[in-house]
This record gives C-alpha cells, structure tokens and sequence, in this order.
C-alpha cells in the first residue's frame, strides 16, 4: 500500500480509529487487509501499519487525538472546521492534539497540545461561516463514538 493510499483512506472517511474497533474504521485493519486478532504490532504487516501511521501523522492533514472513546483517533483536516464548530459537545480532552515524541534515551511520550492551540486561522475562520446543522451533517459518523 502506498501512503498516498493510506492518507486516502482517512480523507474517505474523515474520521478513522487507529487501530481500536468502534463506530467508525480502523486504519490498522484497513492496511492490514482484514481483522487484527491481538496488537497489531505483532501482525505480519505489522512494520507496514507502522510506516504508514507515520505517513499520515507527519502529512500535516489529519489531527490525530482521542475523540472516541479515549482512543487515538485520526480526523482528516477536511472536517476539522465542523469539530471547531462543534468543540462545545466534547471535552477539551478529547480535542486535544497528541502525538508520540522518543526521547534521548529513546523512550516514546506522549506529548499534547490542548485544543484550540493546534487550530490553524483558516480552519477558524471557516468553522464560523458553518451552521451547526452543517457541521452536525459533516460529524454524523460521530454520534455513535462520543465517549471521553
């Protein structure tokens, strides 16, 4: 799969789990061809799943936070303005961007950035011009996965 493929996939979508099952896709499953039984770390494409979250992390189109569920969700920067419009229906926690940084001694944290530091200008200015009935149309995928 190319990553033009996969960044594909979550503009499609626009709203995709990483690798957990809910009410929208998993991107883990969508590269992996099928069902994941267990990490997906330990799957044959396993490396696969990897450089390709990482492809569409580093694209700078898809905010990657935990708006479902608490787990990493990745939203395409298509809807990013109806979230924006939104963003009173969620918790801060749930809009927050976050994103895996190693260390020097090569540990992985997870840094945040509380939201609406992470919102461009544009993406604010054309959360405003949207209605909240057109911003609900745009999230409806959404009214299923609404845990914090």
């Amino acid at each position: 799969m190319t990553p033009q493929q996969a960044l594909a996939f979550v503009e499609q979508h626009g709203v995709v789990l990483q690798a957990a099952r809910g009410p929208v896709p998993s991107f883990a499953e969508f590269v992996a061809g099928g069902r994941i039984r267990g990490s997906w770390w330990g799957h044959p494409k396993g490396h696969e799943i990897f450089r390709l979250t990482e492809t569409v992390i580093d694209s700078g189109e898809v905010l990657v936070c935990k708006l479902i569920d608490g787990k990493v969700t990745y939203v395409h920067r298509r809807l990013w303005p109806a979230l924006v419009r939104l963003s009173s229906r969620f918790a801060r926690a749930q809009l927050a961007q976050v994103r895996s940084e190693h260390t020097s001694t090569g540990a992985h944290v997870l840094k945040r950035v509380a939201y609406p530091k992470w919102v461009p200008p544009e993406v604010l200015r054309q959360a405003e011009s949207l209605t909240e009935r057109e911003a609900e149309i745009q999230l409806a995928v959404l009214e299923t996965g609404r845990g914090g």
